[in-house]
């Protein structure tokens, strides 16, 4: 998938959020980005909390190894995640 790639010590996953959404939930792919939404607000980095704490469910890892890397104040970021390849983390979202 053209939105996950190799990283120094995991990997890197392009994701479009969009806060204070109904539900926490993935949409799947599109334009190359993972679609997400979360109830949180994007409100002091909460928006990015709840993706990340999302993201660690889908994935199987500690949220402490899920961290958003760039685009903080985007709806558009990169998330990194620790001790996970690009393969592993196609095949843990790839029916997202």
């Amino acid at each position: 998938m053209p939105g996950i790639h190799d990283g120094k010590g995991g990997a890197y996953v392009a994701v479009r959020l969009k806060p204070g959404a109904k539900r926490d939930a993935a949409l799947g792919w599109h334009d190359g980005a993972l679609r997400v939404e979360v109830k949180a607000p994007p409100v002091e980095g909460k928006a990015n909390a709840a993706l990340e704490a999302f993201l660690a469910g889908l994935l199987g890892v500690p949220r402490s190894a899920v961290q958003v890397a760039r685009g903080g104040k985007s709806r558009l970021k990169s998330v990194f995640v620790a001790g996970v390849d690009a393969a592993t983390a196609e095949a843990r979202l790839g029916s997202a």
